[in-house]
């Protein structure tokens, strides 16, 4: 594999990465064949596993500890952390009080004393961003991290973050994980030039849109029988998205490739991007994956791709992608009755 460097760490990365969030009960409780697809990849040349201690309530990031045992020090090994996990309201978010907490346990599910890459998994509104930053440089500092990113950030919160860091001279953001697919472009409009202009690596999630780029979900047929389907039915059977995939899979067809591998290559083809995370539930998945690991996109097919679905459009609302409250939340959009009444 040609390894590409992860911003400006100077760490180097296989342009996939393995994503272990299907590893646990959420997807696959075997450990064993979990661990056996871990090898697998890592065998292939992939060297950097991305995980999330809210992955199966922690599992997730135990089952990478038990394959990583006597290969840590070749894995650039990242993990996050946000989501919750237990009912206390201070078990989640990025304040100072869990991260410390939470990368410790971290720590001791993945059998390891360093995380290379420790991500805040979606932003927190409701906490200072200098007291993460703040936090997340005392853990570099401490050893226990080498190099921080964010997850799913707006632009604008991305250069706040960059902003503040170096005002107040602590360690800043140095990649970013974005969702991004031919389904999925609306980072291209500012969230890939920002990590460009800050040096930024970019590890991308659901290249595959959530399984809707597999092929296996068409206009007008049953709905298949998945993981993604059953917490996002919606998502998966909106007419939008399926329109799309009807017109992408004859491209597909016509270029000689499956629409799994177009939509892999096509994700690789942007510059910004540094590496695609990959999501693998079996052994036969990671299998197909790979196959189409070296497949590069001419320009006329990315022409093509670009009328189906036009650069910076997001064809469809990703349920999994991050809303902002003032998007969620209709009080903030909304004066008080009063003083509607009053104008």
């Amino acid at each position: 594999m040609q390894y590409r460097s992860l911003g400006k760490t100077g760490i180097k990365v296989s342009p996939y990465c393995l994503g272990a969030m299907m590893f646990g009960s959420l997807a696959n409780a075997d450990h064993d064949d979990c661990i056996r697809i871990i090898h697998k990849a890592l065998d292939a040349g992939i060297n950097v596993i991305d995980t999330a201690d809210r992955y199966s309530s922690g599992e997730s990031e135990e089952i990478v500890g038990k394959a990583l045992k006597g290969r840590r020090d070749k894995i650039v090994l990242a993990t996050k952390v946000y989501g919750p996990m237990g009912d206390d309201p201070n078990q989640q978010g990025t304040s100072r009080r869990w991260i410390m907490q939470a990368v410790d346990a971290s720590l001791r599910r993945l059998q390891t004393d360093h995380i290379d890459l420790y991500q805040i998994h979606r932003p927190a509104p409701d906490t200072d961003i200098e007291e993460t930053l703040s936090a997340l440089t005392d853990l570099m500092r401490a050893g226990k991290v080498r190099a921080i990113g964010s997850s799913t950030f707006p632009a604008s919160e991305i250069v706040e973050a960059q902003w503040v860091a170096e005002r107040r001279s602590l360690a800043r953001f140095r990649s970013e994980q974005p969702p991004y697919s031919i389904l999925d472009r609306g980072i291209e409009r500012e969230v890939l030039p920002v990590c460009e202009r800050y040096g930024m690596g970019v590890m991308v999630w659901s290249p595959l849109s959530k399984g809707m780029l597999t092929g296996r979900y068409r206009k007008g047929a049953p709905m298949p029988d998945s993981i993604r389907a059953k917490y996002m039915p919606k998502q998966m059977s909106d007419a939008r998205n399926l329109e799309a995939v009807e017109q992408l899979i004859p491209l597909a067809a016509e270029a000689g490739l499956s629409l799994t591998h177009m939509a892999m290559a096509f994700v690789m083809a942007h510059p910004g991007v540094t590496s695609a995370i990959l999501g693998p539930r079996t052994m036969p998945q990671l299998d197909d994956l790979l196959a189409g690991a070296e497949i590069r996109l001419s320009d006329d097919i990315l022409d093509r791709i670009d009328q189906i679905v036009p650069p910076g459009t997001d064809v469809a609302p990703n349920a999994a992608a991050y809303i902002p409250p003032a998007i969620l939340r209709p009080d903030l959009r909304r004066r008080p009755l009063a003083e509607r009444s009053a104008a």
